[in-house]
């Protein structure tokens, strides 16, 4: 199974449970995991964590993701097909959705477009919180992965799965 990760497992790890400073074990372990085709960021993902912010928190994530060979192993080697990106648009969101809702709706359909590109061997995983009731850009990665049949899980369920255990040495 390859899991391809979203801009806030990265930022969420990083500013609550698992700051790059306090536990590296984890970020070397997720290093590791990258380099050894296990985990991945599509590359529109990546790029949206590095619109950095000034933020002293977030300056630090960007210095981890700037270090050498990270995006070399962290980034999947692959460019979402435009066609499977339309659909999850069109079948997750809605078909016609402006301007401002595709600002909104942001990197997450080429996320999923990645992982729909083979649903049988590719799981998302996301923080965001299943909110079904939400409608058009609105939509959270949980839902639309669910309408779309593409497996989704969070930071937690990839780590139990992966068997991650504090103290790793990689």
């Amino acid at each position: 199974m390859l899991y391809l990760i979203d801009a806030n497992v990265l930022i969420t790890a990083h500013n609550t449970y698992y700051p790059i400073d306090r536990v590296p074990e984890f970020w070397d372990w997720l290093l590791h995991q990258a380099a050894a085709g296990v985990v991945k960021m599509p590359l529109e993902v990546y790029e949206e964590v590095m619109e950095g912010t000034g933020d002293a928190e977030k300056d630090r994530l960007l210095a981890w993701l700037k270090g050498e060979g990270v995006k070399d192993a962290l980034v999947l080697p692959e460019t979402a097909d435009i066609i499977i990106v339309q659909a999850v648009l069109a079948g997750g969101y809605a078909p016609d959705l402006d301007d401002v809702e595709l600002q909104e709706v942001g990197r997450d359909p080429f996320l999923i477009a990645h992982a729909l590109a083979a649903t049988h061997e590719r799981t998302v995983v996301s923080n965001e919180g299943s909110k079904p009731s939400r409608r058009r850009a609105n939509r959270k990665i949980p839902d639309v992965c669910k309408n779309l049949g593409v497996a989704c899980c969070n930071t937690f369920a990839m780590l139990k799965a992966l068997d991650w255990r504090t103290g790793w040495k990689g």
